[in-house]
């Protein structure tokens, strides 16, 4: 578990495709690993990833084909900056929220501009996590906690205070740029638990219940 609270921003600095999974060497800049060790984890942009080995100026770990497919970690190629976090322990002040590093989805940058002394950042997240975004509501993006200002459908708003904007790799931000998504925990589960018994089923079975309910019986 993570807080998104950002603790270093570091560097993809090799990349070695292994069928269809991936080796990643990231570089960790400033993060203090003291303690760190083999199978530890760390978020890198939201990904959480273990530890595989030690390498000069960092680590490598692997990344599954199911990471690849539903991240933007892929896309990140050498010398590409990443948002750092290890993981929180019990005596971990939780600055930001509750955050798996299990990322829900890819977004789209689709505006990031100056509004004072903060910036205005508002990102068009996939359809089928737009139920889980909702106004004063927390979300992760690329492994950063932020508050959602305002939502639109599957649009939303962020404000990004200057701290925040340099001390992660929001700064690189542009209209276009995708991003890893997780949304809040307890709205993912909360969802579950009211499907009730129908959550035993199937995906996709229909019901007479699941019919009755929408007016179709």
């Amino acid at each position: 578990m993570f807080t998104g609270i950002i603790e270093a921003v570091g560097a993809v600095l090799d990349q070695e495709p292994r069928g269809v999974d991936m080796r990643l060497h990231i570089g960790t800049g400033k993060l203090d690993l003291g303690d760190a060790k083999i199978g530890d984890s760390i978020a890198v942009s939201g990904v959480c990833l273990t530890v595989v080995a030690w390498a000069k100026g960092g680590f490598w770990a692997d990344v599954s084909a199911e990471t690849l497919e539903r991240t933007v970690l892929g896309e990140a190629g050498p010398g590409a900056s990443v948002n750092l976090e290890q993981a929180l322990t019990l005596g971990t002040r939780l600055g930001g929220h509750l955050v798996s590093g299990h990322v829900d989805g890819v977004g789209t940058v689709s505006e990031f501009r100056p509004e004072g002394r903060s910036w205005r950042l508002r990102i068009q997240a996939p359809a089928n996590l737009a139920r889980y975004i909702a106004e004063k509501g927390s979300i992760c993006v690329d492994g950063v906690s932020l508050t959602v200002n305002d939502v639109d459908g599957a649009l939303f708003g962020l404000n990004i205070v200057p701290h925040t904007f340099a001390e992660t790799t929001l700064a690189d931000y542009r209209a276009g740029r995708r991003v890893n998504l997780e949304v809040d925990l307890l709205a993912r589960y909360l969802e579950r638990l009211m499907l009730g018994e129908r959550a035993a089923e199937p995906r996709g079975r229909l019901s007479e219940d699941l019919l009755r309910e929408h007016g179709y019986l």
